[in-house]
């Protein structure tokens, strides 16, 4: 009977392992709720060998939200060819990917788990927000947005945020339909703002101008259209109620 010879790792391999340990580990159960002794166990080796490499938990659980946030972030890459809507499906599939395959670890990262209150972990989450905030405007077009737009895009990644937190506490909504449903919020948002400036007017309608009938963004329109035989006829307020 022969028995293997554990190889031993240099310092930044294993580093790189125990981090990956984990992430795993905060991705299927919440931070607060693993111990360094289970981190230990599932690395194959002890307890004050974690410590040789990391001071305590909290600076682990640190240096695994950064991989978390850094491989967030770049779900929202994405080649800057085609229709925006096309683009943008994609990048949710992908966000939604991270959602469903970390779990604990993607709540823990946007709610801070045991870092709250960490000015490490919050810098961490607002990089990535940050990220796929360059990301969508360098998608639009816009070297310099105005600030309409500022708002349109972050408003819509909190709410991709929001929603796949909501999503998470149960999956109650199939994850395809949550994808195409913020893509379509996305369209709403700067939609409602155009309504307002003239100039958020001119970004929406050279990206509608750019979208097939069959693309997502049609697909939202043809939707809208789908309710036009329920809509009264006459004003939405009454005339006398209408603000002067």
């Amino acid at each position: 009977m022969t028995t293997g010879v554990r190889r031993r790792m240099g310092v930044d391999e294993r580093r790189q392992q125990l981090i990956g340990v984990a992430l795993d580990l905060f991705s299927r159960r919440s931070p607060e709720e693993v111990s360094i002794d289970e981190i230990a166990a599932a690395a194959g080796i002890s307890r004050p060998l974690v410590y040789h490499y990391f001071p305590g938990k909290q600076s682990l659980y640190e240096a695994a939200l950064r991989r978390a946030a850094d491989e967030l972030a770049a779900r929202f890459l994405e080649p800057p060819e085609g229709p925006l809507g096309a683009r943008l499906l994609r990048v949710m599939g992908r966000f939604f990917d991270f959602v469903d395959e970390h779990g604990p670890g993607f709540s823990a990262l946007m709610r801070g788990g045991p870092a709250v209150g960490s000015s490490t972990a919050n810098a961490m989450i607002d990089g990535v927000r940050q990220a796929a905030y360059e990301q969508i405007i360098t998608h639009l077009g816009v070297t310099e947005p105005p600030a309409r737009l500022e708002l349109v895009v972050r408003s819509w990644v909190s709410l991709a945020e929001s929603t796949a937190l909501i999503w998470l506490d149960g999956r109650r909504i199939p994850r395809a339909e949550l994808e195409t449903q913020l893509v379509h919020d996305f369209a709403a948002l700067a939609a409602v703002s155009a309504a307002y400036d003239q100039e958020m007017a001119g970004i929406v309608l050279r990206v509608l101008s750019q979208e097939p009938a069959d693309g997502p963004f049609g697909d939202l329109l043809a939707r809208l259209s789908t309710l036009a035989p329920d809509v009264p006829a006459g004003p939405v307020v009454p005339a006398q109620r209408l603000p002067r």
